[in-house]
């Protein structure tokens, strides 16, 4: 046995050796890369993007590294890779900007709606405007419905773009297999027939659905907001800039669904993010989850087979093609806000490629995840605007974070959920 140990150790003591060494040496070997770029004057572009915590995958690294092959000897996106939620990156945006710490290229932006429109009142974003009109090739890439999305009031733009709505939409992933359990053949078409699988589902002992309270409740609002706009005068609602006030039939429906839909969740979906949400479904303690384009590579490959993509009853797909562009800020060097630019009009590009290449019908495999959101997205539904970009930060962040859970729980009721709703357009004018 000692004889054992010893040579274990050994063993362990050599591999403790290796894994020094081969850290040294990509350590020389990253600063004698950084050191080149320097040498050689290479354009640095600072950005911070997310890790996400549940698969460990760097958000957006592809487009980080075409770019950076591309364009090597001139421009370098410098990625501080960060392990946050998304609330907690657009908190941080916040802070940054007092601090003076902002990258040069952000993210996010558009989900903070008072924000933003602070950062054009105050000059912090680069006006991109005479950027992509001056370039003919850039504004063909960009689809009308998009460039309209982006294009404020005065028609200035602030958003570098993404190419297409195709990959903006979110509707509901579900588990087939528990549907099948449940004795349900096929996604609900109707909300009438929607609150009727949620029971079938329960009454099977099979949580219909994954939620959460906090990250201004993404998934719960999803189901709501859409429900709503089933009506002319709800999806009127839904397209108004800062309502004045949640204290009509809209506002009251959508507090109504709120707290119905809790009644059908796992016991963990108050006062925790939409993390929760995803492990829950993940893990099959849940039947569906709201949720967009973006989870369809987030579904473990083992899943990939039972789980499917719908609209929502009624044919809709939340969608907000702004809330995908990226800003300049216009405090760096105008080198680097070129080389930003530039890199935003890569990104554009390469979702262009990518949606081509999706919507090709040579590509495409029939009775996979990915098939079926493409067949949503091609079947004509409603867009539905996504409440984030609508709706002013307070209530999005305080009232949904805080009041929500008061409502499932039943300590306030409807009508003063809408109450709280419109206390915070009170207190976001007081800012303002």
């Amino acid at each position: 046995m000692m004889g054992k140990k010893t040579v274990n150790s050994r063993r362990i003591m050599a591999a403790v050796m290796v894994i020094v060494l081969l850290a040294a040496l990509t350590g020389c070997v990253g600063k004698e890369d950084t050191q080149t770029r320097k040498k050689n004057k290479v354009v640095e572009i600072p950005m911070i993007l997310t890790v996400d915590s549940s698969t460990g995958n760097k958000n957006e690294e592809e487009v980080v590294e075409r770019f950076n092959r591309a364009y090597k000897g001139k421009y370098h996106i410098d990625v501080d890779w960060v392990m946050e939620t998304e609330e907690e990156y657009r908190k941080n945006l916040k802070r940054m900007n007092v601090t003076d710490e902002l990258p040069a290229i952000i993210t996010d932006l558009r989900m903070l709606p008072s924000f933003y429109q602070m950062m054009i009142r105050k000059g912090r974003i680069e006006d991109l405007t005479p950027y992509i009109n001056e370039d003919q090739e850039w504004k063909d890439m960009i689809e009308p419905s998009v460039m309209e999305s982006v294009r404020e009031e005065d028609g200035k733009i602030y958003l570098g773009p993404v190419s297409t709505a195709a990959f903006a939409c979110s509707g509901v992933f579900w588990n087939r297999e528990l549907y099948e359990r449940a004795g349900i053949s096929r996604f609900p078409e109707t909300w009438e027939e929607f609150w009727k699988c949620c029971e079938k589902l329960k009454a099977a002992g099979i949580t219909p659905l994954a939620l959460h309270t906090e990250g201004t409740a993404w998934a719960p609002m999803l189901l709501a907001t859409a429900e709503v706009a089933g009506s002319e005068e709800g999806a009127a609602f839904m397209k108004q800039l800062y309502p004045d006030t949640y204290q009509n039939e809209p506002g009251l429906k959508i507090a109504g669904t709120l707290k119905k839909l809790f009644q059908y969740t796992t016991q963990d979906a108050l006062h925790n993010d939409f993390d929760i949400a995803y492990d829950n479904f993940v893990a099959e303690n849940a039947a569906m989850i709201p949720n967009g384009y973006w989870m369809i590579d987030q579904i473990p490959d083992e899943m990939q087979k039972k789980v499917c993509f719908s609209t929502f009853p009624e044919n809709k797909l939340i969608g907000s093609p702004e809330t995908f562009g990226w800003a300049v800020v216009s405090t760096y060097s105008e080198k680097v806000k070129k080389g930003a630019v530039e890199f935003l009009k890569f990104r554009t590009k390469l979702n262009k490629e990518q949606k081509e290449e999706l919507l090709n019908s040579r590509t495409r495999q029939e009775g996979t995840l990915l098939d079926d959101y493409l067949k949503a997205y091609t079947g004509n539904p409603q867009i539905v605007p996504n409440y984030q970009v609508k709706w002013n930060s307070l209530l999005q962040e305080d009232v949904l974070g805080e009041c929500l859970a008061d409502l499932v729980q039943g300590k306030i009721t409807e009508q003063e959920f809408t109450q709280a709703e419109d206390e915070s357009i009170r207190q976001f004018e007081d800012e303002q």
